[in-house]
């Protein structure tokens, strides 16, 4: 592959402005990357034309010295994001075919500033899966592979296209969304960086909606740097989103100081369960003694309602996707199946459009709002999820950041956990917490497994806070210096 596949976003940027290559160049660099990764099935929609046209008026801008943060950069775009006029499904058979007449407005802020867009990536069938083996395209393909035997793995989920895309170098970076850590575990599965913003830090305008109060929109990367340089182009306050906070968008590039003297690390002891893989202890207690040598505070802290995030995700989520998903009917676009009255024609249109996951999450969702069990359940998950943020904020009181792993393992093989969907979910163990509390959250790859892939450390920061956790990241990134490339890369797979 070109040497310019292997760039990070920064440095691409520096060979732009000193134009050493074209954005041109670089774009028809990934885009052959692309086109000889199509088993990876990274990518559900290629928009190579489009991008190249894009790659010209950057070079017309950056000769003009009128470039923006992203001038020229070419990255992938989760297929949640509506794109005007190109496929946005969602990776659904419901909405196959949907070519939206808008943009979303985080798309729009990264065109805004002159990123390129290669196409839309593979992802789980909205938003629903740790694993990336639900979407209506097909399985997206880890680039990496394990030691003991060249079974191909998962990337992670759901934003595993995004994920598998930055990994295998054909794109310089990627956009997702986390849910309950649907950035974070893919991140960590790809041995890239996974940023999840601040729930309200970016805008959910044109981001098809799975579960409205935890959905967050973030960047994947190669590097801490890059990330902070893609959420300076995507955040913003964003009066089309009730939810969008409206807080100025800091240089999050400038907060990169690496100075962590005196930084306050805590370490939740609920995170040390029963079962973990040593490799996975081993690798966190690396972590403490990093940031203790480095001159960090090292506090050990209590989270208590932690045990109980994923039972009360798994109600808190289902509940909201039952109403979202409410709007795909057969009636004003996407999938209809014809025959019968109304009622059947939903019952039809919503059976074959709707994967095995998405129906149980439906169902799930229906359940705890019936009228019946709307107290006991999902009245009652609402109050334990005030609990849990209740506990980051007394933590908080505390400690500047928290040091966790990511996910509770390496990446498994296509097939493995599969028939279970409670091993599934407990791929989301330690990414919930943060997603219920609205909190920013990041992975960063420190190491590999025995069977050498890539494990990720995770820290959560305060609320709109995001500086402050990506130089604290970015330390973690420094000291683990993991430049190991996945097989794929070097002829492995």
């Amino acid at each position: 592959m070109s040497a310019l596949t292997d760039l990070t976003i920064a440095q691409s940027r520096i060979g732009l402005e000193k134009r050493e290559f074209s954005a041109r160049e670089l774009t028809d660099a990934h885009i052959r990357a692309c086109e000889d990764a199509r088993e990876l099935n990274t990518l559900v929609a290629e928009t190579f034309d489009h991008a190249l046209e894009r790659a010209d008026a950057a070079d017309k801008r950056l000769a003009a010295g009128e470039d923006g943060l992203l001038e020229g950069v070419p990255i992938a775009v989760k297929d949640l994001y509506c794109t005007q006029g190109i496929h946005s499904t969602a990776c659904s058979r419901i909405l196959d075919g949907f070519e939206p007449p808008y943009e979303s407005t985080v798309t729009e802020n990264l065109w805004r500033q002159g990123a390129v867009m290669l196409g839309k990536a593979n992802m789980d069938e909205f938003a629903m899966g740790s694993a990336n083996v639900t979407s209506y395209y097909g399985n997206v393909i880890n680039p990496w592979r394990r030691r003991s035997d060249n079974k191909p793995l998962v990337p992670g989920g759901s934003s595993g296209g995004s994920a598998s895309a930055v990994a295998a170098h054909l794109a310089l970076g990627a956009i997702g969304t986390d849910t309950g850590g649907s950035i974070r575990q893919p991140a960590a599965f790809c041995g890239i960086v996974g940023l999840k913003p601040t729930y309200g830090r970016c805008s959910r305008w044109g981001m098809i909606a799975f579960a409205s109060s935890l959905d967050q929109a973030g960047p994947l990367t190669r590097t801490v740097e890059d990330a902070a340089l893609m959420l300076s182009a995507m955040a913003g306050y964003d009066p089309k989103d009730s939810t969008s906070v409206n807080l100025q968008v800091p240089d999050y590039r400038a907060a990169l100081t690496g100075d962590i003297n005196g930084l306050r690390v805590g370490i939740p002891a609920e995170y040390r369960l029963d079962g973990m893989p040593a490799e996975i202890d081993t690798l966190w207690r690396q972590g403490v003694d990093w940031y203790r040598d480095a001159g960090a505070e090292i506090i050990d802290i209590s989270l208590p309602h932690t045990k109980y995030s994923l039972p009360t995700y798994y109600i808190v989520a289902p509940a909201e996707c039952s109403s979202n998903l409410a709007r795909y009917d057969g009636v004003r676009y996407g999938l209809r199946e014809t025959g019968g009255d109304l009622t059947h024609m939903y019952e039809k249109t919503r059976a074959k459009g709707f994967g095995a996951e998405v129906q149980r999450r439906i169902m799930i969702g229906t359940y705890v709002l019936s009228a019946g069990y709307y107290d006991a359940y999902y009245l009652k998950a609402q109050k334990v999820r005030t609990l849990i943020a209740r506990d980051f904020e007394q933590a908080f009181a505390k400690v500047d950041v928290l040091l966790t792993p990511t996910a509770p393992s390496a990446a498994f093989a296509i097939g493995e956990k599969m028939d279970d969907p409670i091993a599934m979910y407990l791929n989301d163990i330690f990414t919930v917490p943060a997603s219920l509390a609205g909190l920013p959250g990041i992975s960063v790859p420190t190491g590999l497994s025995e069977d050498g892939l890539p494990l990720g450390l995770q820290l959560i920061g305060r609320p709109f806070e995001e500086g402050a956790l990506m130089n604290a990241a970015q330390f973690l990134e420094t000291v683990a210096q993991f430049t190991v490339r996945p097989p794929y890369l070097t002829g492995g797979v």
